[in-house]
């Protein structure tokens, strides 16, 4: 990676074209998934970072073993789709709910001492009703058009109509939604103070930190993945 070359890249493309890059990123607290658009020289710039230390360390990543699973920009696109409903959707249906309890049971014992709880208690209500519309939007109208669409343009065939509208409609929903559950998810990290636990707290607090952290976490990927490689794949067809 020449350094003059990877400041004008965005975040998104060079963790799309390497996900190793994504530890550096999350190194530094650079937003990788959301924050993707952004070029690397003005994020930099907006951290106070130096752009040459994270180039070198972008560079050193790189060399690194590659797994193959990790070449996420190789997959064709209704695999892509596939393994993120496999994984990600998967994980937020199994967990989301669980969350949500475990973050309305901390609040109810510790919001008096405690009241950033009852806030993120809130907050995560909301990220978990608005999710279940997400996936579902996601699963029965988004990804069915982009399997249609990407198989007609294999068989060198354009796309139907409905499909291509449909896939530019749920394009600009499912991104403002990402947006808005990247905030969300990135309000309740500040105002948590990075998942710190307070001395006084009980085991079910420690654990709904630590859900929330690994929820965080699986968010970034599974955004990251849309918005950076799939969407981008998408709004080509």
């Amino acid at each position: 990676m020449q350094k003059s070359k990877s400041g004008n890249k965005t975040i998104g493309e060079i963790v799309a074209t390497d996900y190793r890059t994504a530890t550096v990123f999350e190194s530094h607290g650079i937003d990788f998934c959301c924050g993707g658009k952004v070029a690397l020289a003005a994020t930099c710039t907006e951290k106070g970072l130096d752009l040459a230390t994270i180039t070198s360390e972008l560079e050193a990543v790189q060399h690194e073993p590659l797994e193959r699973n990790q070449n996420y920009s190789s997959w064709p696109l209704p695999f892509l789709a596939d393994y993120i409903v496999n994984t990600h959707h998967v994980y937020l249906k199994e967990n989301d709910e669980q969350i949500a309890t475990y973050a309305r049971k901390i609040a109810g014992v510790h919001g008096a001492h405690h009241p950033e709880v009852i806030r993120i208690a809130a907050i995560f209500e909301k990220i978990a009703t608005d999710m279940a519309g997400h996936l579902k939007e996601e699963e029965e109208v988004f990804f069915p058009a982009l399997k249609r669409a990407d198989t007609a343009r294999t068989a060198a065939s354009a796309p139907d109509a409905k499909d291509r509208e449909t896939i530019r409609v749920s394009l600009l929903r499912l991104q403002r939604e990402h947006e808005e559950i990247g905030d969300a998810i990135h309000e309740i990290r500040h105002i948590s103070k990075e998942y710190s636990i307070p001395d006084d707290v009980c085991s079910t607090f420690m654990l709904t930190y630590q859900k929330l952290r690994e929820f965080e976490d699986d968010l970034h990927k599974h955004v990251h993945l849309e918005n950076n490689i799939l969407f981008p794949k998408a709004a080509q067809l």
